[in-house]
């Protein structure tokens, strides 16, 4: 069922990488695989390769199922044989199609030459189950012996054709050797048999020992994959009893194996032809969608008959308002059923029947009473889908006023542009049906009041009717039963008329088979000349007959005007009876209008209530893509917003210059970014950087320097000589800040003294922005202790900038 949905949807749906790309992976049936590159497969985005690799598949399955069966039975043995003969058709099927399905080189297992080894195997065995049952069935022995020569034939094809190539496994040669020895002695040994029936003993002595030779090479080379030993034992008993015979009574000559006849061959199985559908239980999920061609070729096809069916429906229906016209003018029926002058025609009363059961004037003002509402149904429902459109048009455009270039989709206006041009159209079918609407409704005012008056009781309708002199003398004369006769006939024809549009409504035609057929023979669809040949056949019978209709109608009303003249003349004619007749033709005419309305305004009601259904579907598809818009729309602002976010603020700063370059003789300034900590390694002494040896100081700071510096968690290690250069007591040459920043977590360097009257640049201690040195401390002061950061217990040290 795979496969057939396979090829159903193969002509429908356009697989290719460029427009329905669907990869579908097989792995080689054959190829084991390595320890590193693992097994062989294959990826294609080609529905032709899925379905070869399918009907592999199923060639595969059908062959385990045939050697699955019970050969012991009739029953077993037609199921092995019908799903052999499958399997090889499978396999022949994919060997004729792989090349031309696939655009590159197919896997071992799928080319051709492995596959048509493969289907010559399955005929063999095919073969073989026959033979199996022509023994079974103790046929004749030449029968018998054919059936076993063929099938060693083709399994010694099978064997020459894969012999030299690596394609299958290693497995499969010994067996088809094996097996062709095997049906081989099958038919010599039933050949043997057939020769001893004939007399003809020596042969068959040479047979039996053909048959012998050939066992024997089967249980020495291939005892591990077939066991022959009651074959052996079989052809054995039937070559020492032969022997015995010849050499006792017969003494018949042994022949040579070369001088032996060839045995026959008759081939009972062919590969079963792949025909779509295999399963009888498939059903198309896709039945209902064609290609596009197809599709396109069907909308034409239907078009073309909706014009040739709505055609003849119009000359039909025209010409029966065209022969009620007629009759109206001529006040018929009524002018010859009107005999007493002052009583309601029969043809009267049941038009006013007719119009009273369907509602009277009620039903057709009710109808145009809904008309507004329905159209003001669609039209809401049409303008809030082209708001939809309009409201994310105007979002598009203000934020593509915004952005500008980096706005990057497509336009609203450009992608709307379908949906707007069916809009228009909905639109301009709207109008046309508020003009067809207002002449509706400007027929009826001018007949409502004779429809009016037909909707009325009996009594009430003979008293609007003006009375007249009776015409009795008219009564049963011959013009007046022609008349009756020919009326009769042109209510024949009306009936026929109404039969023939229901007909004609009624048939339907699938012309998607047809076109399916012609884009696979030909590749393209030439729909005119499939199409109207068709409309012909089809139907050519109903135009016939509605031309026939109209013919017949035109006689009728032609002796009927013919009648009514020759009517006229003998009837008696006064202004009491014009006046009658008059009304009376009022009556038949507001009939017709009556009937003609209820059916144009339910027209139109079923219109507008389809119409609501299509702009439903049309404001789905409007909300669907405002919608997809809307999500692109967020998700293009989202994107735009984190690139702006990463976008630099402002260009770098650069330092003043008293930052960037020191003086000369000065340290060089601090960098920017402080150097970080150094981290403790584990396993060793923590060591902190050298430093500059402490400055000079008085013996009267020395206390309070010792005490500083026990507070420290280690004394620091001797600086290097390069980092020990000698220090005077010079003033600097501009002014500094303290030439060595406080690092967090490491206090500050001592402060070098400097004389106070010479230093105009010295902070007071009041307004030092940083803690005073404890060489500054008062008289009993205790020492100011620098910020201590965890985790370090190696004394704090300078920041020096990096060069």
């Amino acid at each position: 069922r795979y496969y057939d949905q396979l090829c159903s949807i193969e002509p429908k749906f356009p697989f290719s990488e460029n427009q329905i790309c669907v990869t579908f992976t097989w792995k080689d049936a054959f190829d084991k695989g390595s320890l590193f590159g693992g097994s062989v497969k294959l990826a294609l985005a080609s529905l032709g390769y899925e379905k070869i690799c399918v009907l592999f598949n199923c060639g595969a399955l059908a062959s385990q199922i045939a050697a699955e069966q019970n050969l012991d039975n009739d029953e077993g043995l037609k199921a092995a044989a019908k799903h052999y003969q499958f399997a090889s058709g499978a396999f022949q099927h994919i060997k004729d199609t792989v090349l031309s399905a696939l655009s590159r080189e197919p896997t071992v297992d799928i080319s051709p030459d492995t596959v048509g080894t493969l289907s010559l195997i399955m005929l063999a065995q095919a073969q073989e189950v026959f033979f199996l049952k022509a023994t079974r069935d103790k046929m004749k022995d030449g029968i018998i012996a054919k059936l076993a020569n063929q099938a060693a034939d083709y399994y010694g094809d099978a064997y020459k054709q894969c012999q030299y190539k690596d394609t299958l496994p290693k497995e499969v040669f010994p067996v088809l050797a094996a097996k062709h020895c095997i049906m081989q002695a099958n038919a010599e040994y039933h050949q043997s048999i057939l020769a001893k029936q004939q007399k003809k003993f020596g042969e068959e002595i040479g047979r039996l020992q053909h048959a012998a030779d050939l066992v024997k090479t089967v249980a020495s080379r291939y005892d591990e994959y077939i066991n022959v030993k009651d074959l052996v034992d079989k052809i054995n008993r039937a070559l020492t009893a032969a022997k015995k015979d010849n050499d006792f009574i017969y003494h018949d000559r042994v022949p040579d194996l070369k001088d032996l006849e060839p045995i026959g061959k008759a081939s009972l199985v062919k590969s079963t032809p792949v025909v779509v559908p295999l399963s009888q239980k498939f059903t198309d999920l896709f039945e209902k969608m064609v290609p596009l061609e197809v599709q396109q070729s069907v909308s034409v096809y239907n078009q073309r008959k909706a014009d040739l069916v709505n055609r003849l429906i119009a000359q039909m229906r025209e010409a029966t308002n065209l022969a009620n016209g007629v009759l109206a003018s001529l006040n018929l029926p009524a002018a010859i059923e009107d005999v007493s002058g002052d009583s309601v025609p029969q043809s009267i009363l049941n038009k006013s029947k007719s119009v009273i059961e369907q509602g009277g004037i009620q039903t057709v003002d009710q109808l145009i009473k809904d008309l507004p509402e329905l159209l003001q149904r669609n039209r809401e429902i049409l303008d809030e889908s082209l708001r939809l459109l309009d409201e994310e048009e105007t979002t598009d455009n203000d934020l593509r006023t915004k952005f500008k270039e980096r706005w990057q989709r497509t336009p609203s206006n450009e992608l709307y542009k379908p949906l707007r041009a069916e809009g228009a159209g909905f639109h301009n079918i709207l109008n046309k049906a508020v003009q067809a609407d207002g002449q509706v409704k400007e027929r009826y005012q001018s007949h409502r009041d004779t429809i009016a008056l037909l909707c009325k009781p009996e009594p009430e309708l003979n008293a609007a009717i003006p009375s007249a002199n009776p015409a009795k003398t008219l009564q049963g004369s011959e013009v007046v039963n022609v008349l009756k006769t020919l009326l009769a006939n042109l209510d024949e024809v009306k009936k026929e008329r109404e039969q023939l549009e229901n007909d004609l409504k009624s048939v339907n035609f699938d012309m998607t088979s047809k076109f399916l057929t012609a884009l696979a023979q030909d590749g393209a669809i030439n729909e005119e000349a499939i199409s109207v040949p068709e409309l012909d056949r089809i139907y050519g019978s109903y135009t016939q007959k509605v031309q026939e209709s109209l013919k017949k109608q035109e006689e009728l009303l032609k002796n009927i005007q013919n009648a009514h003249q020759e009517f006229s003349k003998m009837k008696q004619s006064n202004n009491e009876s014009n006046l009658r007749e008059e009304v009376l033709k009022n009556l038949a005419v507001a009939n017709d209008n009556f009937v003609e309305l209820v059916a144009n305004l339910k027209e139109g009601t079923k219109f507008y209530n389809e119409l609501t259904e299509i702009l439903l579907k049309f404001q789905n598809k409007c909300s669907d893509i405002v919608f997809a818009r809307k999500t692109e729309r967020d998700e293009l602002l989202k994107d735009l917003q984190q690139s702006i976010a990463r976008e630099p603020s402002a260009p770098a700063i650069p330092l003043p210059t008293y930052q960037a370059t020191p003086a000369a003789g000065s340290k060089p300034a601090a960098s920017s970014t402080p150097t970080p900590a150094p981290r403790t390694i584990i396993g060793t002494k923590p060591q902190p950087p050298a430093r500059p040896p402490p400055p000079v100081i008085s013996a009267a700071s020395s206390p309070s320097s010792t005490s500083a510096a026990s507070g420290t968690a280690a004394a620091p290690p001797a600086a290097s000589p390069a980092a020990s250069a000698p220090t005077t007591n010079t003033a600097p040459s501009q002014p500094q800040g303290p030439p060595y920043p406080t690092y967090p977590g490491y206090p500050g360097y001592c402060q070098m003294p400097m004389p106070m009257g010479y230093n105009t640049y010295m902070y007071g201690q009041y307004n030092l922005p940083y803690a005073p040195s404890p060489v500054y401390q008062n008289p009993g002061q205790a020492p100011y202790p620098g910020p201590q950061q965890p985790g370090y217990p190696f004394p704090q040290q300078p920041y020096y900038p990096q060069q």
